[in-house]
């Protein structure tokens, strides 16, 4: 290393060759700890010559104006309204693509198959959500890398590319056919009888679906992200707010269609569905192989499991809440992916700049200085922590799309706009409480599992989302039920009006 002594005497002080932080010596070695290979990317030298982690610094509290000014990007801060442009534009896209989901899941929610089959609507959420169990962790780790510089070499990230698409096609398969036995379950207990030719119908739609999907979205993913490196856009702003943009309603439109085919093939020959079953899970083996034999996702396809099929289930229980729902509250359909989507979106963006952060200014199992993993919410959302700045912009913009996509979906779902205060002042509060929750909670979850020495960007996103589906299924039906509480009902919102 250039300017420093070959051997250092027990008499020599090292802060002679070293910067100083905050008054006090410290070595810094980018080389060697910071190389991402290493797995380490900050360390320090003390006086006696001895390697230091972050947290062997001396604390000090700064205070929250100060702590605040710290950058997320871990590199030069990003100014605030670069970082509110890059959000907003693919987050007002991505809002289109939940309106046209929205709208889907209105107009076909009549059609045979959802009519006789209702466990296709416990299916809706799980395989919308699969976007963020699968497409954004991917959007979020290849978002990581190209902070981190690893993909310059063209070689290496056709290496990364094919292994976390053929990761992706791995769990979605496998999600897939978890989800759909899952809603058979629950099909079965509810209807209290089990229709063999069903369940070959609700499997295959299901990983037709997860498969098609995920394998348009993550192509997108990479144009986008080296779309981002171009112009020099961090993809972490952008990567994951595009993927939900078609995710939502190329899933519902795949699922409406492929379920229909299927209900009119069953009723004439099992074949098709047994088919396509039986090619996907000849599939399985070679993905799993080319998943093994890559070394940038070899460890996900052992470890990466459990949040993978965890945020499955909580995304089922919301499937059963809009199964429930559909019936009681007229369009209902129509505004529950808005409301998921929104709060996943907004929460990806703010958990993939969180990891990405964490990778770039921490080693796994140590959190950075002055950094708790339990914080007020005060200070994660609006003011004292460095993720606040971003929490607020977020927040905004919560606030705001819910309004215009709220408005939007009325008018086209209606042909005229039929929303009243009471209704958008009561839809409005409930999702925006909603993204208030799930930002508090990617805050801890991000950093209880870095300090777990678990990679957020595999597993906090998929939690993420599916608690964003359950949360925004439930604060959805908690805002019709006040509504009729009130005498009030969507399109019709006048007191006494009754249903």
């Amino acid at each position: 290393m250039v300017g420093v002594p070959d051997v250092i005497k027990p008499s020599e002080k090292v802060e002679d060759y070293s910067p100083h932080i905050n008054g006090n010596p410290v070595f810094t070695i980018s080389d060697e700890i910071g190389s991402p290979d290493s797995g380490y990317t900050m360390a320090s030298i003390n006086t006696n010559g001895e390697l230091k982690s972050p947290v062997d610094l001396p604390e000090k509290k700064l205070p929250d104006d100060d702590a605040e000014k710290q950058p997320l990007s871990g590199k030069k801060e990003e100014r605030w309204w670069n970082t509110l442009m890059q959000v907003a534009v693919p987050f007002f896209i991505a809002g289109c693509g939940t309106i046209g989901a929205g709208l889907v899941l209105g107009s076909v929610r009549g059609w045979d198959v959802f009519v006789e089959v209702s466990a296709i609507f416990v299916l809706v959420p799980s395989l919308s959500g699969l976007k963020g169990n699968l497409d954004m962790c991917l959007a979020s780790r290849l978002s990581t890398q190209a902070n981190l510089g690893n993909m310059d070499s063209p070689r290496e990230v056709i290496s990364m590319v094919v292994g976390n698409i053929s990761l992706v096609q791995v769990q979605a398969i496998v999600a897939a056919t978890v989800v759909s036995l899952f809603a058979i379950v629950v099909n079965t207990i509810t209807d209290r009888e089990l229709n063999g030719n069903y369940v070959l119908l609700i499997i295959s739609s299901a990983i037709f679906t997860a498969t098609t999907t995920c394998f348009v979205l993550d192509f997108v993913m990479v144009m986008v992200i080296f779309g981002s490196q171009k112009f020099k856009v961090n993809p972490d702003n952008v990567a994951t707010p595009l993927a939900a943009s078609i995710g939502d309603i190329v899933s519902n439109s795949v699922l409406a269609v492929t379920a229909q085919y299927m209900f009119e093939q069953i009723k004439k020959s099992l074949w098709q569905p047994i088919t396509l079953l039986c090619v996907y899970y000849c599939l399985l083996p070679v993905w799993v192989f080319i998943v093994w034999r890559n070394k940038y996702t070899k460890t996900v396809l052992t470890t990466g499991w459990t949040p993978v099929i965890s945020a499955l289930f909580i995304s089922g229980i919301g499937g059963i809440v809009l199964d429930q729902a559909v019936d009681r509250y007229p369009a209902y359909e129509v505004f529950q992916p808005i409301v998921n989507g929104i709060g996943g979106n907004l929460v990806c963006v703010q958990s993939s700049r969180l990891a990405t952060h964490l990778h770039q200014t921490a080693i796994p199992g140590v959190l950075p200085e002055n950094t708790r993993i339990i914080e007020w919410p005060w200070k994660t959302l609006f003011f004292g922590t460095p993720a606040a700045k971003v929490a607020r912009m977020l927040l905004v913009l919560a606030v705001c799309g819910q309004i215009v996509f709220m408005i939007v979906a009325d008018f086209v779902y209606q042909g005229f706009v039929t929303i009243q205060v009471f209704f958008g002042v009561t839809y409005v509060m409930c999702s925006v409480v909603q993204v208030m929750v799930l930002l508090y909670l990617a805050y801890i979850l991000v950093h209880f599992m870095w300090q777990k020495k678990k990679d957020p960007d595999n597993a906090a996103i998929p939690y993420l989302t599916a608690l964003g589906d359950l949360l925004g299924s439930v604060f959805l039906g908690l805002a019709f039920v006040i509504l009729s509480i009130f005498g009030l009902q969507y399109g019709n919102n006048v007191p006494g009006s009754g249903t």
